[in-house]
């Protein structure tokens, strides 16, 4: 465990706007006022005449975003999640998603593991908002790699992309340059007894709790489901299946997010049993983030326990 390089996705953000940007001339970046902490300071140094810095005004920023598309251009508007998905919320509903306009939202400390910044920053409410919005694609990455695949999916992706990228450093497992696909799951170990799906941060903690599962005689799948909308259908069909029963996991409410996607699609077409990990209708609060993740039961431990009492 020691040897696990560990990586923040807003750190890998930044990195693959950089390195886009030089294959991309139409490729355009707006921050409110935090280019340091989305990380957006990398493609900045790198192409300040492409980078625009719009001040604490996050409504604004998405509104000239919106514009800067219908020119041809391809712009990637960066604040935190509870700025760019909450404060800015009607802005991206009636500028960009009603429109459907070429307009990649970063948002960067989604979820709990913001830490020390409290409740007033840790969004757990974003994968729902953007859900609502028609023709928005949702994405949280769980690991450096698969962000900057993401990152590279949107851009060829013609309409509006909300990517969710975390402040906490989290362990490196993707190859370079593996496939993403945006609206397709991937599976990460194969399993008969229950179907983990997660996203983000928690799919490392579910590839730790099957592994300590099998310890115990519990056979259970996991499934990277990065994209949150559109769902891998398919592949959440098939797992319910072969396993008959799932729990997902999130750092998201479990009120709107992941869970809720998964056990619609599962009571339309195929009743079962339904787990959700997540943040249970509770605001967060200030603390280290990975005894945060702890206490909220975001974490392999709290994984497992629920398997277990699943398959008992």
């Amino acid at each position: 465990m020691a040897d696990i390089i560990k990586t923040a996705t807003r750190d890998a953000y930044g990195k693959a706007l950089a390195e886009l940007g030089q294959e991309k001339e139409d490729l355009i970046v707006f921050d409110a006022d935090l280019a340091g902490a989305t990380k957006t300071v990398t493609f900045q140094k790198a192409f300040p005449q492409r980078h625009f810095d719009c001040g604490i005004a996050e409504a604004n920023m998405i509104d000239v975003a919106a514009g800067a598309s219908t020119m041809g251009l391809v712009p990637f508007a960066s604040s935190f999640a509870m700025f760019a998905a909450g404060r800015a919320y009607e802005q991206v509903r009636n500028s960009i998603g009603y429109p459907h306009l070429n307009v990649k939202i970063g948002a960067t400390h989604g979820g709990i593991s913001v830490g020390e910044d409290g409740a007033s920053h840790q969004c757990c409410e974003d994968f729902a908002l953007m859900r609502t919005i028609p023709g928005m694609v949702v994405i949280c990455p769980a690991d450096a790699e698969e962000a900057r695949q993401a990152v590279r999916a949107a851009y060829a992706y013609e309409g509006p992309v909300y990517l969710r990228f975390g402040r906490l450093a989290v362990p490196e497992f993707h190859e370079k340059d593996f496939p993403f696909r945006i609206g397709k799951g991937e599976v990460l170990r194969e399993g008969t007894d229950v179907a983990i799906i997660a996203n983000g941060l928690l799919v490392y903690e579910a590839v730790v709790a099957a592994q300590r599962l099998a310890e115990a005689g519990i056979s259970a799948m996991v499934i990277n489901m990065a994209t949150i909308k559109p769902l891998d259908e398919e592949l959440v069909l098939s797992a319910a299946r072969k396993c008959g029963k799932v729990i997902t996991c999130e750092e998201h409410s479990v009120i709107g997010g992941l869970g809720e996607a998964v056990c619609g699609l599962l009571s339309e077409k195929l009743p079962t049993p339904v787990r959700r990990i997540g943040v249970n209708d509770v605001f967060g609060h200030s603390g280290p983030a990975v005894e945060l993740l702890k206490a909220f039961g975001l974490s392999a431990d709290h994984i497992v326990e629920v398997a277990r009492e699943m398959c008992e």
